[in-house]
């Protein structure tokens, strides 16, 4: 047990070093990084609750949460080589799953939303977020109840999530709206915040051009209607001028056949 916990704290302390480019050397990771620390507590706390001493564990979370400003229940699952920036704020709950190469900013919430009545019977249910391998989630997210955010995917700043995310895509806004980067193959690759600024087509902008192509689209329509009826009194004198030549011929001809 302790070797193993021993092991991912130093996998966990290389995912800081590889992710975060202000970090100069592991003792500066083990020192003052409060994400480390926080990851630190969880490691010690998870082992004691996984063998029933669940009051020691809450003790030593909240000790943890008092340090560093991250709550991580104990009871949370969590992968390895896990990467938390910054951190304050930062909450997670007891029923969440999180896999490996994951990547939390500050602010971010994995809570549940299950209705506080009869709380008894939510006991041992999965009531938080499933989030898989490689997910990036950025800071002020919010991602609520038991559904499942995809490998590869990522969260952007303060979006709402409440629906299961596809893998490989991005989740942004509120409530959360899922847009595709227009370079698949990039979809794996590390982005700070989980969002690539420059890859993810913006659902506003594209809004905005759908519109200004149906507008477009009316206005030559409206065009063609006022050329209609422009052409419509035209034709209808026209007509008059033809009947009334036709009616002129009828009376010429009574006129000659009377004569």
């Amino acid at each position: 047990m302790a070797v193993s916990v021993f092991s991912r704290l130093k996998e966990d302390i290389e995912s800081f070093i590889a992710r975060d480019p202000a970090a100069r050397s592991r003792l500066e990771v083990t020192l003052t990084y409060p994400g480390f620390h926080a990851l630190l507590t969880y490691r010690l706390a998870h082992g004691l609750w996984r063998r029933n001493w669940k009051l020691s564990a809450k003790l030593l979370s909240y000790l943890g949460r008092i340090v560093t400003g991250i709550e991580i229940h104990p009871g949370a699952t969590i992968g390895r080589r896990f990467f938390i920036d910054h951190g304050t704020g930062v909450v997670i709950g007891e029923t969440s799953h999180i896999g490996d190469d994951v990547t939390i900013y500050h602010g971010v919430t994995l809570g549940g939303i299950a209705p506080s009545v009869d709380s008894h019977e939510q006991v041992n249910q999965k009531r938080h977020p499933t989030i898989e391998d490689r997910v990036i989630i950025g800071s002020g997210a919010q991602i609520l109840g038991p559904i499942v955010i995809g490998h590869c995917a990522r969260v952007g700043a303060n979006a709402v999530v409440y629906k299961d995310v596809e893998p490989k895509v991005t989740a942004v806004g509120i409530p959360a709206r899922a847009v595709m980067p227009r370079d698949k193959a990039k979809a794996g690759e590390f982005q700070a915040y989980g969002t690539a600024l420059d890859d993810i087509p913006d659902p506003v902008a594209r809004a905005m051009d759908g519109l200004r192509g149906q507008v477009t689209a009316l206005l030559a329509r409206v065009e063609e209607l006022e050329k209609e009826i422009e052409q419509q009194p035209r034709e209808a004198a026209a007509q008059d001028q033809s009947d009334s030549d036709k009616d002129q011929d009828k009376r010429s001809n009574v006129v000659s056949i009377g004569e």
